[in-house]
């Protein structure tokens, strides 16, 4: 998966693939079926996921510059740090629910791309 528009270096990507919407897309520790975190050298990242099932699956990224293991919001809510999901979807209040940005994996290597938002 690419993520082609980091705004800059700084800090890691976070890329979780969820397989329901318990937790999606907030609680990559405890509820994304895997994890992958990449220090950011470049405004250009690859996460890829390995030894995964077909099945119905949504992506969320986060761009977390200051590297706190979460998605900084301000006192409104809305993220300071960068953000992207599956499909492209984002919900004018919020992140998108799973179904939105969810998409079927039939175990076959797919290519996506996820730009995120600032």
């Amino acid at each position: 998966m690419d993520i082609p528009n980091v705004k800059n270096n700084t800090g890691n990507i976070a890329c979780g693939i969820f397989e329901s919407a318990e937790g999606f897309p907030n609680k990559f520790l405890g509820s994304a079926k895997a994890v992958v975190i990449r220090k950011n050298q470049k405004t250009k990242v690859q996460c890829d996921f390995s030894n995964i099932p077909p099945a119905t699956y949504a992506i969320a990224v986060i761009h977390d510059e200051n590297m706190n293991g979460e998605l900084d919001t301000n006192w409104f809510g809305v993220p300071t740090e960068g953000y992207g999901f599956s499909n492209t979807t984002i919900d004018e209040f919020g992140s998108p629910a799973f179904s939105a940005a969810s998409f079927a994996y039939d175990g076959q290597n797919i290519d996506l791309t996820i730009r995120l938002n600032y």
